[in-house]
């Protein structure tokens, strides 16, 4: 018999017993696809839930029986000429139920009778109902039709024993094969161990290893989010360097807003440039570089690096400016320099403000970028510093070293690790933004990945092109946010467990060691990142950092 008992003067839909109220929920209709091990993503982390099964598996001939049955029916249904849309959803079910039947007749797969039945528990019946309609929205966002059972919680949550399986509450039982069924056990082993990759954490659960290796998949380029202080940096140079003891040939090139990964290159030997100050070190943004050096391409990348870098150019401006790229490159000789560049617009008459604009190059704040390239890359890592720029001028220095860099990528052979920090700069524009989705998308064909550091992907949500190169990140580690927002929430199919998480998840100075989420496809792994006693000490002299990450004892 049952402990539970129903009290129907309260609630027809909660049982109560010494530890507290229950509250079920059934699900009468089920989505058509689910990963495995959603339901540890399902119920809440922080909470006391449950997932109550029951199976009792088909003999062959009745499961064959009972699958040509609904095939008859969805036929049926088919040759009434349903809608379109019903039809569509009839013709899958038609195909299903003839495969689960060939491969059960093939002893592939079987045939269960299913019962599940969801519950959660409170202290109070308020907080009973009001956890389970959290669980109700949860399971909605799986496309799960939700029932609460109504004077039939006992039956409900009764165990096998204590009642009869004809008097289970509508909504309880399913036909499935096993790989449906599978898919309800939160059993699911999410450790990853890829040969050829890097520690990236340990999973907050069982410290099983997460380890990846960024060259065996489609996409190369990986994303740190995390507020200040959360560790991404440390993470980041964690990571690039266990990549270089992985791959010695790997060339790792850093570009460095704020100026915090030059002590880190110079201990691996590396050293760094400051190409938008007035050094030696100079790249020439009109500069086609030695890839092809397609000079009607550079043309059209220059007119948006000027967009970014004068984001009000109205469409005559940009006419005139594409129009005086042309002239340039289409009279051969040497390559032009930005000066020839504010020579052809000032004998323009339909100008407007360009010969004042871009006076900023002969004889303004940006003129130590008027003249040839100098800048010779030798030994990596080699760190782009661009610290000391002002703010509005960042997306256009940032768009002309990636655009060094890419080049570069697309003439060597060896592979490439670009690390970019403070990458939000870059969604500041849509001109820069849609650069950097096309080197996402495109470096994997060089051999290269890049690693972008951010505080919060709502920057790139807000922009045209950032979507689309979130979407184009191979595995995405989000440290502590101080908040998730609603449209991040939706887009990366984070719980309702994960967003109040993420804001609580432990920094390197609380724990010793910084906690994250890594999201890797469908996976979403709690992890720590922690560093060896010799990663840890040589990082914190290489980053001047008191203690930015736990160690471990190797």
């Amino acid at each position: 018999m049952t402990p539970f008992r129903i009290v129907a003067r309260l609630d027809p839909g909660l049982l109560r017993d010494p530890a507290g109220w229950k509250a079920p929920l059934l699900t009468p209709a089920l989505p058509s696809e689910l990963p495995f091990g959603f339901v540890g993503r399902a119920l809440p982390l922080s909470e006391i839930a449950e997932l109550r099964l029951e199976l009792h598996r088909l003999p062959v001939e009745e499961a064959l029986r009972t699958l040509e049955r609904a095939g008859g029916f969805a036929e049926a249904e088919q040759a009434s000429h349903p809608p379109a849309g019903r039809a569509a959803e009839l013709e899958l079910e038609v195909a299903g139920t003839r495969e689960i039947a060939h491969r059960i007749a093939g002893r592939e797969q079987e045939l269960w009778r299913f019962g599940s039945a969801w519950a959660v528990r409170a202290p109070t019946p308020g907080a009973a109902k009001r956890r389970r309609g959290e669980l109700a929205a949860r399971l909605s966002r799986w496309r799960f039709r939700v029932r609460i059972p109504l004077y039939e919680a006992d039956r409900a949550l009764a165990d096998p024993g204590g009642v009869a399986p004809e008097a289970r509450p509508l909504g309880f039982w399913h036909t499935l094969p096993t790989d449906a069924v599978a898919a309800f056990f939160p059993f699911v082993d999410e450790s990853v161990v890829e040969p050829g990759g890097v520690l990236v954490g340990l999973l907050l659960d069982d410290a099983a290893p997460v380890i990846l290796n960024r060259w065996r998949h489609a996409s190369h380029s990986w994303a740190i989010f995390g507020a200040t202080g959360s560790g991404k940096t440390f993470a980041a140079s964690l990571m690039a360097m266990r990549s270089r003891w992985m791959r010695p040939e790997l060339e790792l090139l850093i570009v460095d807003p704020l100026g915090e990964f030059g002590g880190f290159a110079r201990a691996l030997g590396g050293s760094v440039v400051r190409p938008a100050h007035r050094s030696t070190e100079r790249i020439n943004p009109l500069d086609p570089g030695p890839v092809d050096g397609d000079r009607d391409e550079t043309a059209g990348r220059v007119g948006g690096l000027l967009r970014s870098l004068f984001p009000s150019l109205r469409d005559e401006e940009v006419a005139a400016l594409d129009s005086a790229l042309h002239q340039l490159y289409e009279a051969g000789g040497p390559t032009p320099i930005l000066s020839d560049l504010a020579e052809v617009i000032g004998r323009t008459s339909n100008s407007g403000r360009l010969p004042g604009l871009l006076e900023v190059f002969r004889s303004g704040s940006l003129s130590q970028l008027n003249g040839p390239s100098t800048l010779q890359v030798g030994r990596t890592p080699i760190v782009f510093d661009l610290s000391g720029v002002p703010e509005e001028h960042m997306p256009f220095h940032l768009t002309y070293v990636l655009d060094f860099i890419y080049d570069r990528i697309r003439s060597s052979n060896r592979p490439t690790l670009v690390l970019v920090d403070e990458a939000h700069f870059l969604m500041r524009h849509p001109t820069s933004a849609a650069f950097m989705d096309t080197m996402v998308r495109h470096v994997r064909h060089y051999r290269a990945g890049l690693l972008l550091l951010s505080q919060t992907p709502e920057d790139f949500l807000h922009v045209p092109a950032g979507p689309s190169l979130l979407k184009n990140l191979r595995a995405t580690l989000w440290l502590r946010q101080a908040s998730v927002a609603p449209e991040t929430r939706a887009f990366f199919d984070l719980t309702e467990a994960e967003v109040d998480w993420l804001p609580r998840a432990r920094l390197p100075r609380e724990a010793g060691y910084a906690e994250g989420l890594l999201r890797l496809g469908s996976a979403h792994l709690p992890l720590a990142v922690i560093a060896s006693t010799p990663e840890y000490d040589f990082l914190c002299r290489a980053l001047g950092a008191g203690s930015p990450a736990g160690r471990v004892e190797p």
